[in-house]
């Protein structure tokens, strides 16, 4: 299990600025859906703006406190 507060700072320090939501699909804490908004997505493709996330909560995925993940990420409107 872990807190939606450590996947959006582990988020944030890899992607500085972003606007992370986190939510416990399942209500057991190890399956999340994590929305990521930021600039830094300008000109990357959607593959490479989930590899970014993926590599940012790698850690707790390998320990097990991250079992299923479900990312959307988005370039924040002008």
């Amino acid at each position: 299990m872990i807190k939606a507060e450590e996947v959006t700072n582990m988020i944030q320090a890899a992607i500085p600025g972003a606007v992370v939501t986190v939510v416990d699909a399942t209500g057991t804490g190890d399956h999340l859906s994590v929305t990521v908004a930021s600039a830094a997505f300008a000109g990357i493709s959607p593959l490479n703006r989930h590899r970014t996330v993926q590599k940012a909560l790698a850690a707790a995925m390998t320990d097990g406190h991250i079992h299923a993940l479900e990312i959307k990420t988005e370039i924040p409107s002008a």
